[in-house]
Protein backbone atom coordinates (compact mmCIF):
# COMPACT_ATOMS: atom_id res chain seq x y z
CA UNK A 1 0.00 0.00 0.00
CA UNK A 2 1.13 3.48 -1.06
CA UNK A 3 2.91 5.66 1.86
CA UNK A 4 0.90 9.07 2.16
CA UNK A 5 3.54 10.39 4.74
CA UNK A 6 5.17 12.88 2.12
CA UNK A 7 2.33 13.88 0.49
CA UNK A 8 1.12 17.88 0.48
CA UNK A 9 -1.37 18.50 2.62
CA UNK A 10 -4.75 19.15 0.01
CA UNK A 11 -6.31 22.65 -0.63
CA UNK A 12 -8.47 22.34 2.78
CA UNK A 13 -5.80 21.02 5.01
CA UNK A 14 -4.31 23.06 7.59
CA UNK A 15 -0.99 23.54 7.64
CA UNK A 16 0.64 22.18 11.01
CA UNK A 17 1.48 25.73 13.54
CA UNK A 18 -1.16 27.59 11.38
CA UNK A 19 -3.22 29.41 13.44
CA UNK A 20 -6.12 30.77 10.68
CA UNK A 21 -7.15 34.84 10.87
CA UNK A 22 -10.82 35.10 10.44
CA UNK A 23 -11.59 38.40 8.45
CA UNK A 24 -11.81 41.34 11.75
CA UNK A 25 -8.47 39.62 12.82
CA UNK A 26 -6.70 40.10 9.30
CA UNK A 27 -7.97 43.58 8.98
CA UNK A 28 -6.73 44.14 12.20
CA UNK A 29 -2.86 43.25 11.59
CA UNK A 30 -2.83 44.22 7.74
CA UNK A 31 -1.74 48.10 6.52
CA UNK A 32 -1.06 49.00 10.03
CA UNK A 33 -4.65 48.06 11.47
CA UNK A 34 -5.80 50.93 8.95
CA UNK A 35 -8.15 48.36 7.78
CA UNK A 36 -9.99 48.35 10.83
CA UNK A 37 -10.83 51.81 9.79
CA UNK A 38 -13.81 50.58 7.52
CA UNK A 39 -14.82 48.19 9.79
CA UNK A 40 -15.20 50.28 12.32
CA UNK A 41 -17.50 52.14 10.19
CA UNK A 42 -19.60 49.54 8.56
CA UNK A 43 -19.67 48.01 12.58
CA UNK A 44 -21.48 51.19 13.64
CA UNK A 45 -23.88 51.41 11.12
CA UNK A 46 -24.61 47.97 11.70
CA UNK A 47 -25.41 48.33 15.66
CA UNK A 48 -26.91 51.75 15.24
CA UNK A 49 -29.65 49.59 12.88
CA UNK A 50 -29.98 46.84 15.21
CA UNK A 51 -29.54 48.32 18.64
CA UNK A 52 -26.81 45.91 19.95
CA UNK A 53 -24.68 48.17 20.21
CA UNK A 54 -26.63 49.86 23.02
CA UNK A 55 -28.35 46.79 25.24
CA UNK A 56 -31.08 50.13 26.81
CA UNK A 57 -31.29 51.32 22.96
CA UNK A 58 -35.37 52.17 22.18
CA UNK A 59 -37.82 49.58 21.74
CA UNK A 60 -41.46 49.74 20.57
CA UNK A 61 -44.16 48.67 23.07
CA UNK A 62 -46.83 46.21 22.36
CA UNK A 63 -49.61 49.02 21.69
CA UNK A 64 -49.31 52.77 21.26
CA UNK A 65 -48.72 54.99 24.84
CA UNK A 66 -49.95 57.66 26.04
CA UNK A 67 -46.80 58.11 28.23
CA UNK A 68 -43.31 57.69 27.16
CA UNK A 69 -41.81 58.20 30.58
CA UNK A 70 -42.76 58.44 34.59
CA UNK A 71 -41.82 60.58 37.55
CA UNK A 72 -42.98 58.07 40.45
CA UNK A 73 -42.90 60.20 43.57
CA UNK A 74 -42.51 58.39 46.86
CA UNK A 75 -43.84 59.67 50.06
CA UNK A 76 -41.27 57.37 52.10
CA UNK A 77 -43.40 56.07 55.17
CA UNK A 78 -47.11 55.78 54.41
CA UNK A 79 -49.25 58.81 54.03
CA UNK A 80 -52.86 59.89 55.46
CA UNK A 81 -55.51 59.43 53.10
CA UNK A 82 -57.87 60.93 55.43
CA UNK A 83 -56.43 63.90 55.99
CA UNK A 84 -55.14 64.63 52.62
CA UNK A 85 -57.91 63.04 50.00
CA UNK A 86 -60.41 61.46 51.61
CA UNK A 87 -62.68 63.13 54.07
CA UNK A 88 -64.12 60.84 56.63
CA UNK A 89 -66.80 63.00 58.84
CA UNK A 90 -68.25 60.51 61.11
CA UNK A 91 -64.69 60.14 62.46
CA UNK A 92 -65.51 63.55 64.02
CA UNK A 93 -68.35 62.00 65.58
CA UNK A 94 -66.56 59.16 66.58
CA UNK A 95 -63.43 61.11 67.47
CA UNK A 96 -62.32 59.66 70.86
CA UNK A 97 -64.64 56.58 71.15
CA UNK A 98 -63.91 52.84 70.24
CA UNK A 99 -63.51 51.59 67.09
CA UNK A 100 -67.62 50.35 66.36
CA UNK A 101 -67.07 46.41 65.68
CA UNK A 102 -68.92 46.63 62.68
CA UNK A 103 -65.46 47.51 60.99
CA UNK A 104 -64.05 44.50 61.82
CA UNK A 105 -60.35 44.37 63.46
CA UNK A 106 -57.86 46.58 62.18
CA UNK A 107 -54.51 44.94 60.98
CA UNK A 108 -51.37 46.72 61.42
CA UNK A 109 -47.93 46.86 63.00
CA UNK A 110 -48.14 48.43 66.59
CA UNK A 111 -52.11 48.71 67.51
CA UNK A 112 -53.29 47.91 70.79
CA UNK A 113 -56.69 46.19 71.39
CA UNK A 114 -59.63 48.66 71.52
CA UNK A 115 -58.12 51.43 69.89
CA UNK A 116 -59.47 54.83 69.58
CA UNK A 117 -60.98 56.91 67.12
CA UNK A 118 -59.36 59.88 65.59
CA UNK A 119 -61.00 62.27 63.62
CA UNK A 120 -59.18 64.87 61.24
CA UNK A 121 -58.20 68.17 62.42
CA UNK A 122 -57.70 69.74 58.84
CA UNK A 123 -59.98 72.09 57.41
CA UNK A 124 -61.06 70.94 53.10
CA UNK A 125 -62.67 71.89 50.42
CA UNK A 126 -63.66 70.75 46.95
CA UNK A 127 -61.49 72.17 43.88
CA UNK A 128 -61.74 72.26 40.69
CA UNK A 129 -64.73 71.61 37.69
CA UNK A 130 -64.58 68.18 39.11
CA UNK A 131 -65.22 68.79 42.76
CA UNK A 132 -62.10 66.80 43.64
CA UNK A 133 -62.06 66.65 47.85
CA UNK A 134 -58.13 68.15 49.20
CA UNK A 135 -57.65 69.40 52.49
CA UNK A 136 -55.40 72.48 53.81
CA UNK A 137 -52.16 70.21 53.25
CA UNK A 138 -51.64 70.03 50.37
CA UNK A 139 -53.05 73.39 48.44
CA UNK A 140 -50.56 73.69 45.77
CA UNK A 141 -52.60 70.26 44.30
CA UNK A 142 -55.43 72.55 44.83
CA UNK A 143 -55.36 74.36 41.28
CA UNK A 144 -54.12 70.83 39.81
CA UNK A 145 -57.43 69.04 40.95
CA UNK A 146 -58.60 68.76 36.89
CA UNK A 147 -55.42 66.73 36.48
CA UNK A 148 -55.44 64.58 38.93
CA UNK A 149 -56.48 61.15 39.25
CA UNK A 150 -57.22 59.97 42.91
CA UNK A 151 -57.24 56.38 43.55
CA UNK A 152 -59.06 55.78 46.95
CA UNK A 153 -58.94 51.94 46.64
CA UNK A 154 -55.26 51.07 47.02
CA UNK A 155 -54.66 47.68 48.48
CA UNK A 156 -51.33 46.54 49.69
CA UNK A 157 -50.31 43.01 51.28
CA UNK A 158 -48.03 44.42 54.28
CA UNK A 159 -48.09 46.92 57.26
CA UNK A 160 -44.16 46.34 57.59
CA UNK A 161 -42.41 49.22 55.61
CA UNK A 162 -39.50 47.34 53.66
CA UNK A 163 -41.72 44.37 52.45
CA UNK A 164 -44.40 47.52 51.49
CA UNK A 165 -41.70 49.53 49.88
CA UNK A 166 -40.36 46.02 48.44
CA UNK A 167 -44.22 45.28 46.82
CA UNK A 168 -44.95 48.58 45.75
CA UNK A 169 -41.72 48.69 43.72
CA UNK A 170 -41.14 45.04 42.64
CA UNK A 171 -44.42 43.68 42.60
CA UNK A 172 -43.05 41.25 45.63
CA UNK A 173 -43.12 41.63 49.52
CA UNK A 174 -39.52 40.10 49.32
CA UNK A 175 -36.52 41.97 48.46
CA UNK A 176 -34.27 40.70 45.20
CA UNK A 177 -37.29 41.56 41.81
CA UNK A 178 -36.57 43.35 39.48
CA UNK A 179 -37.97 47.22 40.38
CA UNK A 180 -40.54 48.78 38.15
CA UNK A 181 -38.13 51.10 36.38
CA UNK A 182 -35.72 48.03 35.81
CA UNK A 183 -39.13 46.46 33.72
CA UNK A 184 -40.38 49.81 31.92
CA UNK A 185 -36.53 50.12 30.71
CA UNK A 186 -36.25 46.30 30.17
CA UNK A 187 -39.75 46.46 27.91
CA UNK A 188 -38.99 50.02 26.46
CA UNK A 189 -35.11 51.32 26.67
CA UNK A 190 -34.18 54.54 26.64
CA UNK A 191 -34.92 58.03 24.83
CA UNK A 192 -31.59 58.72 25.50
CA UNK A 193 -27.81 57.67 24.73
CA UNK A 194 -25.92 59.99 26.95
CA UNK A 195 -28.48 59.58 30.42
CA UNK A 196 -29.26 56.87 32.41
CA UNK A 197 -32.30 55.70 31.44
CA UNK A 198 -33.58 55.05 35.03
CA UNK A 199 -32.41 57.42 37.87
CA UNK A 200 -33.78 57.44 41.90
CA UNK A 201 -33.42 60.42 44.03
CA UNK A 202 -33.35 59.85 47.63
CA UNK A 203 -33.51 61.84 50.39
CA UNK A 204 -30.48 63.32 51.73
CA UNK A 205 -31.15 62.30 55.43
CA UNK A 206 -31.09 58.90 53.96
CA UNK A 207 -32.06 56.08 52.01
CA UNK A 208 -35.82 54.19 52.65
CA UNK A 209 -35.90 51.66 55.09
CA UNK A 210 -36.07 49.05 51.51
CA UNK A 211 -32.74 50.80 50.09
CA UNK A 212 -31.69 49.35 47.15
CA UNK A 213 -33.49 46.63 46.06
CA UNK A 214 -36.38 48.83 45.67
CA UNK A 215 -34.85 50.21 42.54
CA UNK A 216 -32.53 46.73 41.19
CA UNK A 217 -32.98 44.78 38.41
CA UNK A 218 -33.11 41.80 40.22
CA UNK A 219 -32.53 38.85 37.59
CA UNK A 220 -32.96 40.92 34.66
CA UNK A 221 -29.72 42.33 32.74
CA UNK A 222 -28.03 44.53 35.71
CA UNK A 223 -27.76 47.02 33.16
CA UNK A 224 -31.58 48.23 34.19
CA UNK A 225 -31.37 48.93 37.50
CA UNK A 226 -31.52 52.40 38.56
CA UNK A 227 -28.88 55.19 38.98
CA UNK A 228 -28.56 56.64 42.25
CA UNK A 229 -28.48 60.50 41.38
CA UNK A 230 -26.91 62.38 44.75
CA UNK A 231 -28.00 65.59 46.48
CA UNK A 232 -25.83 68.97 46.23
CA UNK A 233 -24.06 70.48 42.87
CA UNK A 234 -22.48 67.07 41.94
CA UNK A 235 -25.69 64.65 42.15
CA UNK A 236 -23.53 62.04 39.88
CA UNK A 237 -20.08 61.25 41.59
CA UNK A 238 -16.89 60.48 40.06
CA UNK A 239 -18.05 61.44 37.00
CA UNK A 240 -15.79 64.62 36.15
CA UNK A 241 -12.35 63.31 34.24
CA UNK A 242 -9.38 62.98 36.65
CA UNK A 243 -6.24 65.93 36.51
CA UNK A 244 -4.36 65.27 33.68
CA UNK A 245 -6.70 62.94 31.57
CA UNK A 246 -8.60 64.64 28.42
CA UNK A 247 -11.24 63.07 25.69
CA UNK A 248 -8.82 60.98 23.59
CA UNK A 249 -6.82 59.26 26.17
CA UNK A 250 -10.06 57.89 27.97
CA UNK A 251 -11.47 57.13 24.70
CA UNK A 252 -7.92 54.62 24.29
CA UNK A 253 -8.64 53.49 27.66
CA UNK A 254 -12.19 52.54 27.23
CA UNK A 255 -11.34 51.27 23.80
CA UNK A 256 -8.91 48.63 25.72
CA UNK A 257 -10.91 47.66 28.05
CA UNK A 258 -13.82 46.96 26.10
CA UNK A 259 -11.76 44.67 24.11
CA UNK A 260 -9.96 42.79 26.85
CA UNK A 261 -13.70 42.66 29.01
CA UNK A 262 -14.86 41.27 25.72
CA UNK A 263 -12.77 38.80 23.94
CA UNK A 264 -14.10 36.06 26.52
CA UNK A 265 -17.69 37.41 27.45
CA UNK A 266 -19.99 34.82 28.38
CA UNK A 267 -23.37 35.98 26.87
CA UNK A 268 -25.05 35.17 30.03
CA UNK A 269 -22.64 37.41 32.14
CA UNK A 270 -24.62 40.56 32.29
CA UNK A 271 -22.83 41.86 35.07
CA UNK A 272 -19.71 42.27 33.17
CA UNK A 273 -21.96 43.52 30.09
CA UNK A 274 -23.56 46.09 31.77
CA UNK A 275 -20.19 47.40 33.30
CA UNK A 276 -18.96 47.50 29.89
CA UNK A 277 -22.17 49.37 29.36
CA UNK A 278 -21.92 51.57 32.23
CA UNK A 279 -18.26 52.98 31.08
CA UNK A 280 -19.54 54.11 27.79
CA UNK A 281 -22.47 56.00 29.18
CA UNK A 282 -20.19 57.29 31.51
CA UNK A 283 -18.06 58.33 29.14
CA UNK A 284 -20.75 60.28 26.98
CA UNK A 285 -22.23 61.55 30.40
CA UNK A 286 -19.36 63.46 30.74
CA UNK A 287 -20.68 65.97 28.25
CA UNK A 288 -24.58 65.83 28.48
CA UNK A 289 -24.88 65.40 31.98
CA UNK A 290 -23.37 68.61 33.55
CA UNK A 291 -25.75 70.51 31.23
CA UNK A 292 -28.71 68.16 32.36
CA UNK A 293 -28.28 68.68 35.94
CA UNK A 294 -26.97 72.69 35.71
CA UNK A 295 -29.98 74.46 36.82
CA UNK A 296 -28.26 77.59 36.56
CA UNK A 297 -29.84 77.76 33.08
CA UNK A 298 -33.43 77.86 34.65
CA UNK A 299 -35.19 81.38 34.88
CA UNK A 300 -35.54 82.94 37.92
CA UNK A 301 -39.48 82.16 37.74
CA UNK A 302 -38.99 78.88 37.28
CA UNK A 303 -36.70 78.59 39.95
CA UNK A 304 -39.36 80.51 42.12
CA UNK A 305 -42.04 78.38 40.89
CA UNK A 306 -40.28 75.16 42.35
CA UNK A 307 -39.47 76.91 45.95
CA UNK A 308 -35.55 77.08 45.31
CA UNK A 309 -35.42 80.31 47.04
CA UNK A 310 -37.52 79.04 50.17
CA UNK A 311 -34.87 77.06 52.93
CA UNK A 312 -37.45 74.76 53.11
CA UNK A 313 -38.71 73.82 49.80
CA UNK A 314 -35.15 74.29 47.73
CA UNK A 315 -34.08 70.31 48.37
CA UNK A 316 -37.24 68.57 47.10
CA UNK A 317 -38.01 71.28 44.84
CA UNK A 318 -33.97 71.01 43.20
CA UNK A 319 -34.86 67.46 42.93
CA UNK A 320 -38.84 67.67 40.73
CA UNK A 321 -36.83 70.17 38.58
CA UNK A 322 -33.96 68.01 38.11
CA UNK A 323 -36.79 65.12 37.20
CA UNK A 324 -38.34 67.35 34.57
CA UNK A 325 -34.98 68.45 32.98
CA UNK A 326 -34.16 64.29 33.09
CA UNK A 327 -37.37 63.23 31.27
CA UNK A 328 -37.06 66.62 29.02
CA UNK A 329 -33.64 65.14 28.13
CA UNK A 330 -35.21 61.37 27.36
CA UNK A 331 -34.63 59.55 30.67
CA UNK A 332 -37.24 57.02 30.65
CA UNK A 333 -38.46 56.60 34.63
CA UNK A 334 -37.43 59.10 37.53
CA UNK A 335 -38.06 57.14 41.31
CA UNK A 336 -37.96 60.42 43.21
CA UNK A 337 -38.23 59.90 47.28
CA UNK A 338 -39.62 61.93 49.76
CA UNK A 339 -38.61 60.82 53.71
CA UNK A 340 -35.66 58.55 54.41
CA UNK A 341 -33.64 58.07 56.97
CA UNK A 342 -34.95 58.84 60.87
CA UNK A 343 -38.14 58.45 61.45
CA UNK A 344 -38.49 62.39 61.88
CA UNK A 345 -37.76 63.03 58.11
CA UNK A 346 -41.00 60.40 56.95
CA UNK A 347 -44.37 60.59 56.04
CA UNK A 348 -44.68 57.97 59.13
CA UNK A 349 -46.89 59.99 61.57
CA UNK A 350 -47.14 57.41 64.56
CA UNK A 351 -47.12 60.23 67.85
CA UNK A 352 -48.42 63.08 65.89
CA UNK A 353 -50.27 63.11 62.49
CA UNK A 354 -50.71 66.85 62.19
CA UNK A 355 -47.14 67.94 63.13
CA UNK A 356 -45.76 65.06 60.56
CA UNK A 357 -47.83 66.00 57.62
CA UNK A 358 -47.65 69.44 58.38
CA UNK A 359 -43.87 69.10 58.20
CA UNK A 360 -44.13 66.73 55.07
CA UNK A 361 -46.29 68.44 53.18
CA UNK A 362 -44.98 71.60 53.70
CA UNK A 363 -41.56 70.25 52.32
CA UNK A 364 -43.14 68.76 48.80
CA UNK A 365 -46.41 70.07 48.11
CA UNK A 366 -45.42 73.72 46.33
CA UNK A 367 -42.21 71.48 44.46
CA UNK A 368 -44.82 69.08 43.18
CA UNK A 369 -47.33 71.43 42.10
CA UNK A 370 -44.71 73.53 40.20
CA UNK A 371 -43.12 70.16 38.39
CA UNK A 372 -47.12 69.53 37.14
CA UNK A 373 -47.45 73.04 36.48
CA UNK A 374 -44.34 73.09 34.56
CA UNK A 375 -44.54 69.69 32.54
CA UNK A 376 -48.05 70.82 31.48
CA UNK A 377 -46.61 74.52 30.46
CA UNK A 378 -44.13 72.82 28.13
CA UNK A 379 -46.26 70.13 26.34
CA UNK A 380 -44.82 68.02 28.36
CA UNK A 381 -47.05 66.16 31.02
CA UNK A 382 -49.81 65.01 28.04
CA UNK A 383 -46.79 62.02 27.89
CA UNK A 384 -45.19 61.74 31.42
CA UNK A 385 -46.70 60.02 33.83
CA UNK A 386 -46.97 61.63 37.34
CA UNK A 387 -47.68 58.94 40.16
CA UNK A 388 -47.85 60.40 44.12
CA UNK A 389 -47.83 57.59 46.85
CA UNK A 390 -46.24 55.56 49.84
CA UNK A 391 -46.02 52.23 50.39
CA UNK A 392 -49.68 52.26 52.71
CA UNK A 393 -51.87 54.61 53.96
CA UNK A 394 -52.92 55.04 57.95
CA UNK A 395 -55.40 54.13 60.32
CA UNK A 396 -58.69 55.51 61.35
CA UNK A 397 -57.78 55.06 65.07
CA UNK A 398 -55.16 56.83 67.25
CA UNK A 399 -52.12 55.10 68.06
CA UNK A 400 -50.94 55.24 71.95
CA UNK A 401 -53.21 57.05 73.45
CA UNK A 402 -51.52 59.78 70.93
CA UNK A 403 -52.51 61.65 68.01
CA UNK A 404 -50.24 59.39 65.72
CA UNK A 405 -51.66 56.70 63.02
CA UNK A 406 -50.61 53.18 62.29
CA UNK A 407 -50.42 51.84 59.13
CA UNK A 408 -53.07 50.28 57.53
CA UNK A 409 -53.30 48.46 53.83
CA UNK A 410 -56.30 47.57 53.04
CA UNK A 411 -57.42 50.91 51.59
CA UNK A 412 -55.31 54.46 51.01
CA UNK A 413 -55.25 56.90 48.23
CA UNK A 414 -53.17 57.32 45.65
CA UNK A 415 -52.85 59.93 42.49
CA UNK A 416 -52.04 59.44 39.02
CA UNK A 417 -51.69 62.83 36.15
CA UNK A 418 -50.79 63.24 32.36
CA UNK A 419 -49.72 60.63 30.49
CA UNK A 420 -53.31 59.45 29.52
CA UNK A 421 -54.42 59.71 32.76
CA UNK A 422 -58.31 61.00 33.14
CA UNK A 423 -57.60 64.01 35.10
CA UNK A 424 -60.84 64.79 37.45
CA UNK A 425 -61.49 61.10 38.39
CA UNK A 426 -61.94 59.97 41.43
CA UNK A 427 -61.58 56.03 41.62
CA UNK A 428 -62.70 53.56 44.46
CA UNK A 429 -63.98 54.45 47.89
CA UNK A 430 -63.28 53.63 51.44
CA UNK A 431 -65.93 52.71 53.99
CA UNK A 432 -67.18 55.45 56.22
CA UNK A 433 -64.03 56.10 58.70
CA UNK A 434 -61.45 55.15 55.76
CA UNK A 435 -60.36 51.34 57.05
CA UNK A 436 -61.13 49.60 54.41
CA UNK A 437 -61.37 49.93 50.48
CA UNK A 438 -65.45 48.50 49.53
CA UNK A 439 -65.30 49.42 45.40
CA UNK A 440 -63.31 49.45 43.13
CA UNK A 441 -60.25 47.49 44.44
CA UNK A 442 -57.28 49.02 43.45
CA UNK A 443 -54.03 46.05 44.39
CA UNK A 444 -50.54 46.95 43.77
CA UNK A 445 -50.14 44.76 40.86
CA UNK A 446 -53.68 46.64 39.25
CA UNK A 447 -51.30 50.09 39.51
CA UNK A 448 -48.53 48.31 37.96
CA UNK A 449 -50.30 46.70 35.08
CA UNK A 450 -51.68 50.18 34.14
CA UNK A 451 -48.43 52.26 34.54
CA UNK A 452 -47.24 49.67 31.80
CA UNK A 453 -50.52 49.88 29.77
CA UNK A 454 -50.29 53.73 29.64
CA UNK A 455 -46.88 53.45 28.57
CA UNK A 456 -47.86 50.84 25.74
CA UNK A 457 -46.76 47.91 27.67
CA UNK A 458 -49.13 44.71 27.94
CA UNK A 459 -48.15 43.65 31.47
CA UNK A 460 -49.20 40.01 30.46
CA UNK A 461 -46.63 39.57 27.81
CA UNK A 462 -43.66 41.74 29.16
CA UNK A 463 -41.94 38.58 31.36
CA UNK A 464 -38.61 37.15 31.90
CA UNK A 465 -37.59 33.28 31.91
CA UNK A 466 -35.94 33.20 35.51
CA UNK A 467 -35.19 29.58 37.13
CA UNK A 468 -37.76 28.34 34.42
CA UNK A 469 -40.59 30.43 35.25
CA UNK A 470 -41.73 33.17 32.62
CA UNK A 471 -41.62 35.88 35.65
CA UNK A 472 -43.46 39.37 34.97
CA UNK A 473 -44.12 42.41 37.28
CA UNK A 474 -47.54 41.90 37.98
CA UNK A 475 -46.69 37.85 38.71
CA UNK A 476 -50.12 35.84 38.53
CA UNK A 477 -52.35 38.71 39.24
CA UNK A 478 -53.09 42.62 38.05
CA UNK A 479 -55.71 44.29 35.45
CA UNK A 480 -55.88 47.45 33.94
CA UNK A 481 -57.62 50.18 35.62
CA UNK A 482 -59.40 51.64 32.77
CA UNK A 483 -61.52 54.19 34.78
CA UNK A 484 -58.45 55.70 34.70
CA UNK A 485 -57.86 55.92 31.69
CA UNK A 486 -58.36 59.09 29.22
Amino acid sequence: MPSHANQCPGPSATPPGFDPLNRRQWLKRTGNGFGLLALASLLERSTKADGSANPLAAKAGHHPATAKRCIFLFMTGGPSQMDLFDPKPLLAKLDGQPLPPSFGKIHSQFLENDPLCLASKRKWGRYGQSGMDMSDLVPGLHKHADDIALIRSCVADSVIHAPAMYQMMTGRVLMGYPSLGSWVTYGLGSESDDLPSYVVMTQPEGTPEGGAPCWGAGFLPAHHQGTLFRSGPAPIVNLKPSRGSDASRQRRVLDLLRDMNERDLDPADSELSARIASYELAYRMQSAAPEAVDLATESPRTRAMYGLDDARTAEFGTRCLLARRLVERGVRFVQLYSGGGPVAMQWDAHDDIDANHEKMCGLTDQPVAALLTDLKQRGLLDETLVVWGGEFGRTPVRQGGGRGRDHNATGFTMWMAGGGVKGGTILGETDEIGLNQIADRAHINDLHATILHLMGIDHLKLTHLHSGRDERLTDVAGRVLTKLIA
